[in-house]
């Protein structure tokens, strides 16, 4: 399998193999090679559907029914390769050739790539394009660079100062206290602070515990499993309760959620049901949903288990067995490796559920959470032990 984007003659040509046939998609104009302007190119595919897109003109095919899943198993490379070798003949119309230019913000799945000296890999050949300390998106926030003696300056919009335009002026004088963090509100010429995990109050000022978690949207506590290199991750398991009146939410997820590969055990609600996805390898999510259990959402507590016994994965709902599936007969991959990291009701501010769980889950957990528990561990986990933000106590109240 392979997936490649050229230039040939003028012409960006889009090339993908899943399997079973190639399919070339091309421009219809060509790229203008004089002067200094930059080129905005989207290319892509969606099962067997390809896209090209180049400047807002847009080519789209649809390969003819067969395999919809790319398996490449290699590193990702930008401008050419290490050796020809890793070239699919296929892959491009002549000889493959190194690319001459300049390229900036690489964005994969939602993901920019960080192409600087230290982030990639490896590499040869590459210098800096811009040839200035300013560089790309070294003033945020639409910010203007100008270079000087000295090095570099930014002048900023209205509302952004710092020396790159990374503050907000909302936020420059904030009584956020605690390693809270705090969001501008430009409409109100204010600021709001989120507290992080054990802090609450206006200012994030007054300390808290708990054994329930209240999430109140935009929260998340990321945990580390302190024991993850003892654990038999061929036979996992997690116990949780939880309650809600929301009928969407991802209510947890083991797996460090870095990257496509990363396996994971994930379990939410979608469209009111209880929904439980696992991958233990090559991308190959499992949803599995039974549409009989609807009544996730009546704000009632609800014990939900899920046990992993290599390939075949049980669910249980407040202590009925409601789903029993093999998601792999073959038995190719049995552990789940999921790196010691649970999340539980969503991720990092600023990353969102939709887009880290590639849509598995439409937006992050609104409700409490209390009593999880790990593999078969006789303790519970600590959740105030973990990292997180904007989650408080749940122990009163309904």
């Amino acid at each position: 399998d392979f997936l490649c984007i050229s230039l040939l003659n003028g012409f960006i040509q889009l090339r993908y193999n899943l399997g079973d046939k190639t399919v070339i998609l091309q421009t219809f104009q060509k790229v203008q090679t004089t002067g200094n302007t930059w080129h905005s190119l989207k290319a892509g595919r969606v099962g067997n559907e390809g896209y090209l897109d180049l400047d807002g003109i847009n080519v789209t095919q649809k390969s003819s029914p067969g395999m919809n899943a790319l398996d490449t198993h290699t590193d990702f490379f930008v401008g050419g390769v290490s050796s020809l070798n890793f070239v699919n003949s296929m892959a491009v119309e002549n000889e493959p050739r190194g690319f001459t230019g300049c390229i900036r913000e690489i964005v994969i799945n939602n993901r920019e790539l960080k192409l600087t000296m230290t982030d990639p890999k490896g590499g040869a050949n590459v210098g800096d394009c811009d040839g200035t300390v300013c560089g790309y998106t070294v003033c945020k926030n639409n910010g203007t660079c100008h270079v000087e003696n000295s090095g570099f300056s930014c002048s900023c919009p209205q509302e952004w100062i710092g020396s790159t335009c990374e503050q907000s002026i909302h936020c420059s004088q904030n009584r956020c206290r605690s390693q809270a963090l705090c969001i501008p509100q430009p409409t109100s010429f204010s600021y709001t602070c989120v507290c992080a995990l054990g802090w609450s109050g206006k200012y994030c000022d007054s300390r808290i515990k708990f054994f329930i978690a209240k999430f109140v949207g935009n929260s998340y506590i990321k945990y580390t499993d302190p024991y993850y290199g003892k654990r038999d991750l061929q036979h996992s398991c997690i116990t949780l309760n939880f309650t809600t009146n929301q009928t969407e939410g991802l209510i947890a997820w083991m797996g460090k959620a870095e990257d496509e590969d990363n396996d994971f055990l994930a379990i939410g609600l979608a469209n009111g049901t209880l929904k439980i996805v696992i991958n233990l390898g090559e991308r190959i999510s499992v949803p599995l949903i039974h549409s009989k259990y609807s009544t996730c959402c009546d704000d009632r507590w609800h014990l939900v288990t899920v046990v992993q016994n290599q390939t075949c994965i049980k669910v249980y709902l407040d202590e009925e067995l409601i789903l029993f599936e093999d998601i792999d007969p073959q038995r190719k991959y049995t552990a789940l490796n999921y790196g010691g990291i649970c999340y539980f009701g969503g991720f990092e501010i600023g990353r969102e559920v939709n887009i880290v769980t590639s849509g598995l889950f439409q937006k992050e957990f609104i409700g409490k959470l209390k009593d999880v528990v790990l593999f078969h561990d006789s303790k519970k986990i600590p959740l105030m032990k973990g990292e997180g933000y904007n989650v408080y106590s749940g122990n009163y109240g309904h």
